[in-house]
């Protein structure tokens, strides 16, 4: 199944959960067959834009070249998600209309709890004067206005907060929506890379499609399996503390 490619766009202060959600959701879209990459702010200043400063217009430009790779990425029916402060709302209105197909998610969190999270010291490096124009501090973040969607990372779990970008993908078309009863399965990362290897050059089936076709003739091969009552009552437990059973 091919999917069409298009832009999460995760903007926020630093520290609010942005790369978590990112990598979350990068995770959850592998598993649903998708191409994936992650364009995170801080691999793009050491890589693509080490030479700019954090003037406001260097700001914007940083962002302009994100957008750009992710625009490149986005018509190439590669879905990417970018996971950087972008802070003035202006040059996210730009991104928007050069990528199009677009959805800005505002990763919202308290300025406090963001401090309290800041495992670089990169807060604290700025309250005693080290950093100038620093985002939320001394220099300016600018909400967005009308996001695509909200959440707020210091009163949902990651979990909870990739739900509801995962239903409001499905809700604005991006994704599909899946079966009911059926039941997310995380595969490791280089489980699906092999997969994907695999699959190259087969366009009809994507990385779960090609999992429960597996499954499912593993388990026609089989046959039945006897279990015993302790046998049974183990794999219960081990499935209700995974929460794939109540």
């Amino acid at each position: 199944m091919s999917h069409q490619g298009f832009c999460v766009w995760f903007t926020g202060l630093p520290s609010a959960g942005k790369t978590t959600l990112a990598r979350l959701l990068e995770s959850e879209l592998r598993r649903r067959g998708c191409r994936v990459e992650v364009l995170d702010g801080d691999e793009v200043r050491q890589r693509l834009t080490r030479g700019l400063g954090f003037s406001r217009e260097d700001r914007d430009e940083n962002i302009r070249r994100i957008a750009f790779v992710a625009m490149l990425l986005t018509r190439n029916d590669t879905v990417t998600l970018t996971a950087a402060i972008s802070p003035y709302r202006a040059v996210r209105d730009e991104a928007r209309r050069e990528i199009g197909r677009f959805v800005e998610v505002y990763v919202k969190c308290r300025l406090e709890v963001c401090i309290e999270r800041d495992v670089k010291g990169l807060y604290r490096r700025a309250l005693a004067g080290e950093i100038p124009n620093f985002t939320g501090l001394t220099d300016p973040y600018e909400e967005p206005l009308s996001p695509d969607l909200v959440v707020q990372t210091d009163q949902e779990s990651p979990e909870m907060s990739l739900r509801r970008v995962v239903e409001r993908l499905e809700q604005l078309g991006y994704l599909r929506g899946e079966p009911p009863g059926m039941t997310s399965v995380p595969l490791p990362r280089y489980l699906v890379q092999r997969v994907e290897t695999r699959l190259d050059g087969e366009p009809r089936r994507d990385v779960s499609t090609y999992v429960i076709e597996l499954v499912v003739r593993a388990l026609a091969e089989e046959g039945a399996i006897t279990l015993t009552g302790a046998e049974r009552a183990g794999v219960e437990s081990r499935l209700r503390e995974l929460g794939y059973i109540d």
